[in-house]
């Protein structure tokens, strides 16, 4: 079974993957955490404290910074990174995440929206792109605590 969380480092992210760890003790699950990260964007990774001011993009600096922050959170969890084009519309995003969660044959997703429910739908929106597959299950996670059940 895996497990599949995609990763941005927002609050809501961390309480999706905290949400997979609690499921997965359950489980013999394989926990996997996934960044789509545009290349070259610097302001986008510096928008999800990847990058600190005036530090130029670096690869090997924001995977080092996303991966000490996922096995924070979730020692056990394998960390990934997809790459896009540097000006990527969150359809790009949510169907690079679909496809990987396709190719790991994840049997749940756990995504952090907070517009779940509501606009997750959204044709802006990257939950909206990753939920729309049918091909494994879904959990969205709306609270930014992790153990507010």
């Amino acid at each position: 079974m895996v497990l599949f969380v995609p990763f941005d480092g927002s609050p809501l992210s961390e309480a999706a993957l905290l949400r997979a760890v609690m499921f997965s003790t359950g489980f013999d699950a394989e926990l996997l955490a996934v960044t789509v990260l545009p290349q070259g964007n610097t302001a986008y990774a510096r928008d999800r404290d990847w990058l600190r001011p005036g530090e130029s993009f670096d690869r090997e600096t924001i995977e080092t910074r996303v991966t000490e922050r996922v096995h924070h959170l979730a020692p056990e969890a394998t960390v990934r990174f997809e790459y896009v084009d540097r000006h990527a519309p969150a359809g790009t995003i949510a169907a690079r995440l679909r496809r990987v969660a396709k190719d790991a044959d994840a049997s749940v997703v756990f995504i952090g929206s907070e517009n779940a429910g509501t606009m997750v739908t959204s044709l802006s929106s990257v939950a909206g792109g990753v939920t729309a597959d049918r091909g494994y299950d879904v959990m969205l996670v709306r609270s930014e605590n992790p153990f507010h059940l």
